[in-house]
């Protein structure tokens, strides 16, 4: 009989973290699973480290391709599932699965039927666990069965590993990672929960998100990368364009509510970065996020508050240096408060 989980583990150049990863999935206390471990073309000790673990565990197995990036061996992993599994999850191979995760959210899925959990996340660092900022707000309380048009916060929860799909969901949506960009998850996971009819939210942490620390930091945590701000635009325009794609009127609403959240939340993080960054991530921000503001509309900044009204004049007018300076002006300010706080 197939096992009711199966999880694909994407693997490229992390034998310093892979073991204690496949450690904590072989650990849990839910271990009617498979893992699909998807080697994309590693050039350290991952590869060789994956195949002993499948050795020794015949839950694991190894899938092997050249590289082609995180969203292409996700991709790969599911067309590799056993037949028949009920439940789908996905893991980053520097992470951490806490032993209990998988049993919280099939208990949970088994009894409400939802088409998918998703569940709050604490970021690891080598000195321990923290709450992660980013899953904070719709994670605030437990709410079973819910959806994100009751939690609109849910619309800041990208993430593709603090989940367990029901499979035939998974397979019914029909949507894949996009490849050969960063922030790959997006593009899956919002639509999912606009697809869904019924979501189950925990509160309960179900995964140790890491932080890699000591100059052997993720591209995405690279902050002033031109890359990384091009491809995060790039995630964003793929769901807008999902969203145009749907015909049910109610997409209009639904898109709305994205573009005020990427104009709020999303765009406001790169405003920390300008000061930082060299000419080529000055260019590309004014390039990307001004292609970026006209598709949603520049009548939608003015309603924004006074502040943020400013920053994206600016950007609009081409005018990034002196956005550099208002944001450096921002960061005293905020950090002035927060050294009168304590």
């Amino acid at each position: 009989m197939a096992p009711r989980l199966s999880v694909v583990v994407p693997v490229y150049n992390v034998e310093r973290y892979l073991v204690e990863c496949l450690d904590s999935i072989a650990a849990q206390t839910f271990d009617d699973l498979e893992c699909v471990m998807v080697d994309d073309g590693s050039t350290d000790t991952s590869a060789e480290l994956a195949a002993a673990y499948a050795a020794k565990d015949p839950r694991f197995r190894l899938v092997r391709q050249h590289n082609q990036g995180l969203g292409a061996a996700r991709n790969t992993g599911v067309r590799h599932l056993a037949d028949g599994t009920e439940y789908l999850a996905f893991v980053d191979s520097d992470d951490v699965v806490p032993p209990g995760a998988y049993r919280l959210m099939i208990d949970t899925l088994d009894g409400t039927g939802s088409d998918f959990a998703t569940g709050n996340v604490l970021r690891l660092r080598s000195t321990g666990l923290e709450p992660s900022h980013v899953h904070r707000r719709p994670f605030a309380e437990t709410r079973l069965r819910t959806h994100i048009a009751e939690l609109p916060a849910l619309v800041t929860d990208r993430t593709a590993w603090n989940k367990v799909y029901r499979r035939s969901f998974y397979a019914a949506a029909g949507l894949e990672y996009p490849e050969g960009i960063l922030y790959e998850d997006a593009p899956v996971s919002v639509p999912h929960h606009f697809l869904a009819e019924r979501v189950d939210v925990l509160s309960e942490p179900i995964y140790h998100w890491r932080i890699r620390e000591d100059g052997d930091r993720s591209i995405t945590q690279r902050r002033t990368d031109p890359r990384g701000l091009v491809d995060r635009v790039r995630s964003i325009e793929l769901v807008r364009a999902w969203l145009l794609e749907q015909p049910d009127p109610v997409y209009r609403e639904h898109l709305r509510a994205y573009d005020h959240n990427t104009l709020v939340e999303e765009v406001p993080m790169f405003f920390w970065t300008v000061p930082d960054g060299d000419r080529a991530y000055r260019d590309a921000y004014r390039e990307h996020i001004t292609r970026l503001l006209d598709a949603i509309g520049t009548e939608r900044i003015d309603a924004l508050p006074r502040f943020l009204r400013l920053k994206y004049r600016l950007t609009l007018a081409g005018r990034v240096n002196a956005l550099a300076n208002v944001q450096r002006v921002h960061r005293r300010v905020r950090n002035t408060r927060k050294a009168l706080r304590r």
